[in-house]
């Protein structure tokens, strides 16, 4: 089915579920994904191992801030281009990011082996965990390219209606992670570095299949240096869209290291506690955000073809789904709060943290799928002004000043309740972005 069929003739509901459930689903892989490693250490029984996950986590977030970069943003932009029919601008701009991708991973694996003294200092690792810290960061950094490319093509292929093909690429290289997390951690007891080598050798593989997919008569997209370019009319939409959404990850990366920063005066343990506490919440979070992402394309697409009143309907069907989604999952991860943190690692002092710490998290999991329905519609019409702010709001300005004030006042409790406090306020912050957009789409469409 090429992409006008998809996006344009395709009854609304057909079209959310076609480009919304592949997304989902990728989501949920890339969940197994981000909790292999977190999961398989914590069966050493090693907490200072699963510490040291936490604290490194933020900076592999990195790698995939700029993916999301060339991602979101190439997608915003190639999808519009599809919709007004300007195919061969779309080409180019593919090229663009994947080459871009490349360099830019290749620049990573310099600072980050060069700068790693500074970089665990500015993680905060302290005597227990420095020397696992390293040892996987070491290893992870060798990620980099592979980390970029598959995060921004898993997205940028579904701007050409390729949403099975995306959730295939990041399904491919979680497999071959969770087959090879046990294998190197257990039975070959290379800890935490197997974990790391795990994860280089998943992405490696998930990157070869979006390049041959690229590379193949049906694409209709190019990865060829010759379309490459450094035009201000091919690079400044992808980051006029991009930037804004890679600083989500960007500030959910320095939010967590400042989070981290203020756990350690509370102890080690209670560093590992709020990581697989962390990892249970990404079941509800991941899973919204992959309806969001996922019909990023299609908003894209009928904003571009001017189809106002296709937008209308996939963005009420949309936030409905999200809801219902939202409420669900927060009532089900709750619910097994208990025997998902102790599915992680065996420990009586890390359920002790975790469990509380989940619920707590949980109380903005109802809406989070609405939140992120309108961070990516506004991505999709170009609004990148709003999806800035909105970036820079949830896991920066709103969360930072909730974090330090929180954990002043309240102490533990305090700094981990900031959290679902600014998902609220961002989401009252997206709704009246998006209601002031409206203007420029000539009509209501919420």
């Amino acid at each position: 089915m090429d992409t006008k069929q998809a996006f344009e003739d395709m009854p609304v509901a057909k079209a959310v579920l076609v480009n919304a459930v592949p997304a989902v689903l990728s989501m949920l892989v890339t969940l197994i994904y981000n909790v292999a490693d977190t999961f398989f250490i914590g069966q050493t029984g090693d907490e200072m191992q699963v510490a040291a996950v936490s604290l490194a986590t933020p900076v592999f977030l990195l790698f995939m801030a700029i993916g999301t970069l060339y991602g979101i943003g190439g997608t915003s932009v190639i999808s519009r281009a599809f919709g007004e029919g300007r195919d061969d601008f779309a080409r180019t701009v593919g090229s663009f990011c994947f080459w871009m991708s490349v360099f830019t991973g290749i620049l990573c694996i310099l600072v980050f082996l060069s700068g790693m003294d500074y970089i665990l200092q500015w993680i905060g690792a302290s005597g227990n965990t420095e020397g696992y810290a390293r040892t996987y960061l070491s290893c992870v950094a060798w990620s980099a390219p592979f980390v970029i490319v598959s995060t921004a093509f898993s997205n940028i292929v579904r701007a050409e209606g390729k949403s099975k093909e995306a959730m295939n690429g990041v399904l491919i290289g979680t497999v071959l992670n969770i087959v090879l997390d046990p294998v190197f951690i257990l039975w070959l007891d290379y800890g935490i570095a197997g974990a790391a080598w795990a994860t280089v050798i998943g992405y490696t593989v998930a990157t070869a299949y979006y390049v041959l997919l690229l590379t193949g008569k049906r694409s209709g997209l190019t990865i060829s240096l010759s379309r490459f370019n450094l035009k201000a009319e091919t690079a400044a939409p992808v980051f006029a869209i991009g930037i804004p959404a890679s600083l989500n990850c960007i500030m959910m990366s320095v939010s967590t290291i400042i989070l981290n920063v203020c756990l350690v005066s509370y102890g080690d343990r209670v560093v590992a506690a709020m990581g697989v506490a962390s990892k249970v919440i990404m079941m509800v979070v991941l899973v919204q955000l992959g309806l969001g992402q996922g019909i990023q394309p299609l908003l894209g697409y009928c904003y571009g073809a001017r189809r106002w009143d296709r937008f209308k309907a996939v963005m009420r069907l949309s936030l409905l789904a999200g809801l219902g989604m939202g409420i669900s999952l927060t009532l089900l991860c709750g619910w097994f709060s208990d025997s998902l943190v102790a599915c992680f690692i065996d420990s009586e002092s890390i359920r002790e943290y975790g469990v509380p710490f989940v619920r707590t998290l949980l109380l903005s999991g109802p809406v989070m799928g609405v939140l992120f329905i309108y961070i990516n519609a506004l991505q999709a019409v170009g609004a990148a002004g709003y999806s800035f702010l909105l970036s820079i709001s949830r896991q920066g300005i709103i969360f930072i000043p909730c974090l330090l004030l929180f954990d002043r006042l309240f102490r533990l409790g305090g700094a981990v309740a900031a959290q679902p406090v600014a998902d609220v306020l961002s989401l009252l912050l997206a709704v009246c972005l998006f209601l002031r957009t409206k203007k420029r789409m000539k009509e209501t469409v919420v």
